[in-house]
């Protein structure tokens, strides 16, 4: 049993050959048969399509307790926010508009870029009226009964607060904002009272946590069949071009985490912390290599951890603050991805989503990048929870599934060095002299 488990192989690589083995499947049989085939027709609808939204349905049942627990573990595990004082202020204000930044860089690259409307009309027809006719309708609905009612300013207050909490999680597609703003509002108040009071609850909320991320990992397992029965059902249907606007959607996400990285990182290192951003990047080197291949921030911790004291002059106090909280919360690679995904989707399905909607999803972006940070594969159940609750369908999550592990890699990678940046500026702004002053 120990020579099987040893050469079997990793959970991305079976993945990805379902993946393959799908779209091969798929786009030999329409284009031998066509996508409206009875034959195919009736092995989509009775096999692959079933066993698809079984796994989707399994995450979707998880993603509720998995993004409230581990959202108000996240901003719990900040600790005391008053004894934290400046740093603790300075840390999480960076980090807001910092995650605010890269999650309006991903919506902005995926407007301009489009990579969900880069099919073929007629394919574009197929998907909207498949994917998008559910949405198209409940957007029509929302407007004909609460644009008339509601100023402005009444519409973000009730999109944004709930009113019941319970009724939130209460419907089959839960109101992830609301659900999140309430989290969110626990985890900041955890932080206000005593530790004695708070640790019965969050030692609850921690086995949660641990428990749903486990929940994940077990249906994780089941990813490689159901991604190649969700790519066979697409790419049946719609051919060959539905695999031409993943490789568009590829190139956007991989285009914002670059911009993000060397051009909104490299600008924070040279004005707010006084570094050189090729000297900081080239001492960061080895933390960022590490980032790269373990796809983990919470693996990456002790690296981290090691060379920014030593290479970058961080002081032991901002450093453990910082970079510890920071593998948690400080998930600006995340908060992209999830914001590019959401539209990418979305684009495919033919929906055009308002600027409100938008917003919503920078929102949920944001806290997102906390809820789903150190949970493996935790992003894709957050992001068919948000696609949920905009009435998207969320069986294109498909596409995106087999490319995931290489822009987890990146992502992650831009993650962990925004943990670094974070720690260099609030050590400068502290008036902590850094190692590269001497050295530049």
């Amino acid at each position: 049993m120990e020579k099987i488990d040893k050469k079997r192989l990793s959970l991305h690589t079976r993945i990805l050959i379902g993946l393959l083995v799908g779209t091969a499947a798929g786009v030999g049989i329409n284009y031998i048969f066509g996508g409206n085939d009875e034959r195919i027709a009736w092995i989509i609808r009775h096999i692959t399509e079933p066993a698809g939204t079984l796994f989707l349905r399994l995450l979707l049942m998880i993603v509720v307790p998995l993004v409230f627990s581990s959202l108000i573990v996240g901003v719990a595990g900040v600790g005391d926010v008053r004894k934290l004082g400046r740093i603790g202020l300075k840390s999480f204000g960076y980090t807001l508009v910092i995650s605010a930044i890269s999650v309006v860089i991903g919506l902005s690259l995926a407007n301009t870029i489009k990579p969900g409307k880069r099919i073929d009309p007629n394919t574009a027809k197929m998907l909207s009226e498949r994917y998008g006719s559910d949405a198209s309708k409940r957007v029509e609905d929302l407007k004909k009964n609460d644009a008339s009612k509601d100023s402005p300013m009444m519409q973000v207050v009730k999109t944004i607060v709930p009113s019941n909490p319970a009724a939130a999680i209460s419907s089959e597609t839960p109101n992830m904002l609301h659900l999140m703003f309430f989290a969110l509002v626990i985890g900041v108040a955890i932080t206000l009272v005593p530790t004695e009071t708070s640790a019965p609850l969050l030692k609850v909320l921690e086995a949660a946590y641990e428990i749903t991320a486990k929940i994940v990992e077990i249906i994780m397992n089941i990813a490689p069949f159901a991604v190649a029965c969700l790519l066979f059902t697409n790419t049946a249907r719609f051919g060959l071009d539905l695999l031409a606007a993943l490789a568009w959607f590829v190139l956007t996400v991989l285009l914002g985490l670059s911009l993000h990285m060397f051009g909104v990182y490299s600008l924070s290192v040279a004005l707010l912390s006084k570094i050189s951003p090729i000297e900081f990047f080239r001492r960061i080197k080895v933390v960022m290599l590490t980032a790269f291949s373990t796809s983990s921030s919470n693996a990456t911790l002790p690296t981290a951890l090691k060379v920014s004291e030593e290479n970058l002059g961080i002081p032991s106090q901002i450093n453990v603050f910082v970079l510890t909280v920071g593998a948690t919360a400080n998930q600006n690679g995340t908060a992209l991805y999830e914001g590019v995904t959401v539209l990418f989707i979305a684009q495919l399905a033919g929906i055009d989503l308002t600027i409100g909607q938008q917003l919503m999803v920078v929102y949920l972006a944001i806290l997102g990048g906390v809820g789903t940070a150190g949970v493996p594969s935790g992003s894709i159940p957050f992001i068919i929870g948000v696609l949920a609750s905009l009435d998207i369908n969320p069986g294109l999550i498909a596409i995106i599934l087999g490319v995931d592990r290489i822009l987890d890699m990146c992502r992650t990678t831009l993650n962990v060095a925004g943990d670094i940046t974070v720690a260099t500026y609030v050590a400068r702004s502290e008036g902590y002299k850094l190692l590269t002053d001497s050295q530049k």
